[in-house]
């Protein structure tokens, strides 16, 4: 099963060097298990723009799809056997990046 591991953060490019180092150990954890698809961390909400090319419409917004405090700010694809291996990474995942992060399923 694949999962999306998504970073909750309220701030823009704010991971310390040592999270950094977390991170990166995390990361390691993921691979040497198969359980590491692909990571990656998202710039600031604010270089974000909506568009919508739905029958022809071409329309960019120019601002990200939600004004909100808080954001995600990277993200984990990964593999896991079952939910609760997912759900113990994800954990793991928010202890190594020092921040909430959403576990969602992918079809």
């Amino acid at each position: 099963m694949k999962f999306l591991i998504s970073v909750i953060d309220d701030r823009s490019e704010s991971g310390t060097p040592e999270e950094m180092v977390e991170i990166d150990r995390f990361n390691e954890k993921l691979r040497a298990n198969s359980h590491w698809i692909f990571a990656w961390g998202l710039q600031s909400p604010e270089t974000a723009t909506v568009i919508d090319n739905r029958n022809g419409a071409n329309v960019s917004t120019g601002e990200p799809f939600f004004a909100a405090k808080e954001n995600f700010s990277g993200l984990w694809i990964i593999e896991a056997e079952n939910v609760d291996v997912a759900q113990s990474l994800a954990f793991e995942a928010s202890k190594a990046c020092n921040r909430k992060v959403e576990l969602r399923p992918l079809h």
